[in-house]
């Protein structure tokens, strides 16, 4: 079994205590917290941080946090502490940006439709806040998918710390690659590096089709496993030379 190592058994207490406080307080965080559309009244910049301790749901959380306690805590033995947490940080925040940049790629296509329509900005926003128009611009000029697709990017905030555990996953498979892995939807043990170039695979599909389960910030795994791979395989390359 795994040792609890020091930075992921703080980042899993700090986790447990941001889901767990508001409960009981019965306080909402998300508008200040979780990360928002940057067009969005209640985006700020330090949210590319603290949205990584927020989750949706217990499963949420309990997947993320035995995620990075399995796959972060052999990483954590071999780098040390803190070359772990800017390990963690890097792929958490550059899951965020890639995230942004994807969303803010297709907004801006849904939202010159609008605009090609005769709306001018004003009315385009008070439309994205209330969620719902009966303007007959709007109606003729873009598909109730669309219409859908961009209220959703302008409206849901994203949650949770998936993209940095896709960076933690990635580099676990680049140093353990032989290693046998399974999800509990499918119990058959596969070594990592066959495991999780599928998921994130998975992910990519789903993230470009409409075949999406769930509100799932597909980019941002995505994102996280591109920056884990990057920093990862650099480490990798380099760990052995002498200056």
């Amino acid at each position: 079994m795994n040792k609890l190592t020091d930075a992921i058994k703080h980042l899993i207490i700090i986790n447990v205590i941001v889901f767990i406080v508001p409960q009981l307080l019965q306080l909402d965080f998300t508008n200040m917290l979780a990360l928002h559309f940057p067009k969005n009244e209640h985006f700020g910049i330090w949210q590319y941080v603290t949205h990584m301790f927020m989750h949706g749901s217990f499963a949420h959380i309990l997947f993320n946090m035995y995620g990075l306690w399995a796959f972060g805590s052999p990483l954590e033995q071999m780098w040390g502490r803190n070359k772990f947490l800017f390990f963690y940080f890097s792929a958490g925040l550059g899951a965020g940006i890639i995230y942004t940049l994807v969303n803010y790629y297709q907004f801006n296509g849904i939202y010159d439709l609008f605009t090609s329509a005769g709306l001018n900005n004003s009315e385009i926003m008070t439309i994205l806040e209330k969620g719902s128009t009966n303007d007959a611009r709007v109606v003729t000029a873009i598909t109730q998918e669309q219409f859908n697709k961009i209220i959703s990017l302008y409206n849901t905030p994203a949650v949770g710390a998936s993209g940095a555990i896709y960076g933690v996953l990635v580099a676990f498979g680049l140093y353990f690659k032989d290693a046998k892995l399974a999800l509990i939807f499918f119990p058959v043990p596969i070594a990592a590096k066959y495991f999780i170039p599928v998921m994130i695979l998975g992910d990519l599909f789903f993230g470009m089709t409409k075949y999406s389960v769930g509100n799932i910030a597909h980019f941002a795994h995505i994102g996280g496993a591109l920056i884990g791979f990057l920093i990862a395989w650099y480490w990798k390359k380099n760990q052995f030379k002498v200056n």
